[in-house]
């Protein structure tokens, strides 16, 4: 089963490529533009360390880190989980679902990599470029144990990335209308590109347990430093397989409410 549903994804990314190279232009402007967005997110962080050594106990490499992860994030967001989920909306407004649901697979994994974007490439290249700056700035090397920690988190971070977006799009289901909260969900992801220590009080407790941004690049950076105590770290991972448990029963509780164009 895992075999075909590989084969089913190395096919959906083989069309992307090829649909991406029919316009080269567009698809080494792109390209331009993920570096440019990249350069947009270290800036605030180098312009706020002009004027202190530490934020919230962090230096600026060991921010870096976090900016890495952030941008290897996004680049997964915007390249593969952002277009692919935001078509599902178009399926459920024009009823045309059915085409999908009646494909021998499930309904979920097709809609989830139907529509990816290979010039978002550049983002987790960029992002793995921040990274290995960052840790030759702090002059030393993770240990095995660390760097498999902190892909593992990353790992859980994605798949937490996506569950919260499927949460997103189900309301779609009932909802016509989602821009206004897919901009919101945007919004507030891009304050992952700050540590946690950032914030405060309510924010703190907001982007550790509700909106758990922690968990998408603050952890695995912490897992690098080799600060991330296994407590921590064990429960991160069970707070992503919360939500990817929440996502998949939402996802189904919401197709039982599809109207198809032929009902």
């Amino acid at each position: 089963m895992a075999r075909r549903y590989f084969r089913l994804l190395s096919a959906q990314l083989r069309i992307a490529g090829l649909a991406s190279l029919q316009y080269r232009a567009d698809f080494y402007a792109d390209g331009a533009m993920s570096i440019f967005w990249l350069a947009v997110n270290v800036a605030p962080l180098l312009v706020v360390y002009q004027r202190r050594p530490t934020l919230a106990h962090w230096t600026l490499p060991e921010a870096l880190l976090v900016i890495g992860w952030f941008t290897l994030l996004k680049g997964v967001l915007d390249g593969a989980v952002n277009p692919c989920l935001t078509a599902i909306v178009e399926h459920i407004r024009k009823g045309t679902l059915d085409f999908v649901l009646l494909k021998p697979a499930d309904a979920q994994f097709l809609v989830s990599t139907a529509k990816i974007l290979p010039w978002r490439g550049v983002d987790v290249l960029g992002g793995g470029l921040v990274l290995v700056f960052a840790l030759t700035r702090l002059h030393r090397l993770p240990t095995p144990l660390q760097i498999g920690a902190s892909l593992l988190l990353f790992a859980a971070a994605v798949g937490l990335l996506y569950s919260l977006w499927i949460l997103a799009i189900s309301v779609a289901f009932w909802v016509v209308k989602l821009d206004n909260l897919a901009f919101l969900f945007s919004s507030i992801f891009d304050a992952a590109r700050w540590p946690i220590g950032v914030f405060r009080g309510l924010w703190r407790f907001l982007f550790t347990f509700v909106v758990p941004l922690a968990i998408l690049t603050t952890y695995p950076a912490m897992a690098l430093l080799g600060t991330l105590t296994f407590r921590t770290g064990a429960w991160a991972l069970a707070g992503a397989a919360f939500f990817a448990l929440l996502a998949r029963w939402v996802w189904t509780i919401a197709l039982l409410h599809y109207t198809s164009a032929s009902s």
